[in-house]
């Protein structure tokens, strides 16, 4: 099923009035068109055919369309604006070597006519296959025109993009600073704007959600997302997973971009910070690693929806999912959506991880054993 309306068509009166107060509010900022929305919505029905199984949808963030999609692009169309009221002619950001983030910033930086210099980190990811630094979003980064100077996981980000800014003025260049996964609360607007757009579609299909479930790291998406359905009056536990192996760090950046939102649209940050669910049993351990779980996981999309996930983050996120549906975390009756946040290109630096058995195995359905005991936890 595929679901591409813009209207509120299923909406009550009360959360038609929320839903035009968010838009006001959205309206006093200014916004870049650069990708494709609304994405899909789609039902993934061969993932849980288990009539005990909870219903699982899918929103493609993956398929935002600039610079082969993911959900930075949602912040970039609030950030670029004031990229170019600033009369930049170059945006500085940062990024691991296969960094999702960069790669949009740069696609953005491509399609408006800026340089991108970034400051790439070369040493967090521990273990990396023989062409990592070559292929994937490294290489689509070069490929947009983006330049890079090396930078440690040791180093102060802020500080690091500053100096690098600071250089290119003196230089004569006039840089813009894009911060580390467009990770302010302007970027963060995007997914308030989001949190609209899965409200008209649901609302379209008749679908009552109950979960959304996503990678987090960087913390706009999920703060966006938790403000802007409290904003429309939904009861919609937004899940995030920890893809950092930094459960505290990943808490603590969604709770500060979630209290410059309220800040902004008026609501109460106390009440709010109660509803931020970070799970944290699902990072392999350390950021860009990938264990079996994810592989796994990654696999079963494919084979069964078609869907392409990447080690990273979405793969992740999605094994999590499983996880809690093969725990009775969720009942038959819940309504979760998975919010594939990208960095399908990250998969190519990752191929020594999908070996012919992991690639051929059987996979048992998921949640054929789920038991009625155990539900995933819902905010009261």
């Amino acid at each position: 099923m595929f679901v591409h309306t813009r209207k509120f068509l299923g909406l009550t009166g009360m959360e038609l009035d929320n839903a035009s107060r968010l838009r006001q509010h959205l309206e006093k900022f200014d916004r870049c068109s650069l990708g494709h929305f609304p994405t899909p919505l789609e039902a993934a029905r061969r993932l849980m055919p288990s009539a005990a199984a909870p219903s699982i949808y899918v929103k493609r963030d993956d398929a935002s369309g600039l610079g082969g999609g993911g959900n930075k692009v949602r912040a970039l169309e609030y950030l670029i604006p004031s990229v170019l009221s600033s009369g930049a002619d170059t945006i500085v950001t940062a990024g691991v070597v296969q960094s999702n983030s960069v790669r949009q910033v740069a696609a953005a930086a491509a399609k408006i006519g800026l340089a991108c210099h970034f400051g790439m980190i070369t040493d967090r990811v521990p273990v990396v296959d023989n062409d990592y630094a070559e292929t994937g979003n490294i290489f689509l980064d070069r490929l947009y025109g983006a330049t890079c100077e090396p930078m440690s996981v040791r180093d102060d980000k802020p500080r690091f993009l500053q100096a690098m800014a600071d250089r290119l003025s003196r230089e004569g260049r006039r840089p813009y600073v894009v911060p580390y996964g467009c990770a302010n609360a302007l970027g963060a607007t995007g997914y308030l704007r989001c949190a609209l757009e899965i409200a008209e579609q649901a609302a379209s299909a008749g679908i009552a959600l109950t979960h959304v479930v996503h990678a987090s790291g960087t913390g706009g998406t999920q703060a966006g997302l938790i403000v802007g359905f409290a904003l429309l009056g939904l009861d919609i536990d937004v899940v995030g997973i920890d893809i950092d192996a930094d459960p505290i760090g990943v808490r603590a950046r969604v709770t500060g971009l979630l209290e410059q939102l309220c800040a902004d649209v008026g609501l109460d940050a106390d009440r709010l910070r109660e509803r931020i669910i970070v799970e944290d049993r699902y990072s392999a351990g350390h950021y860009g690693m990938a264990d079996s779980r994810t592989v796994d996981a990654i696999c079963l999309a494919a084979q069964r929806e078609a869907l392409l996930l990447d080690p990273v983050y979405s793969g992740k996120a999605f094994a999590a999912l499983l996880d809690f549906a093969a725990q009775g975390r969720f009942s038959s009756a819940d309504r979760v959506l998975f919010l594939h946040t990208g960095g399908t290109p990250a998969i190519y630096a990752y191929r020594s991880h999908f070996d012919r058995g992991a690639l051929e195995r059987d996979r048992e359905t998921p949640c054929r054993g789920m038991r009625e005991g155990q539900r995933y936890r819902r905010m009261s």
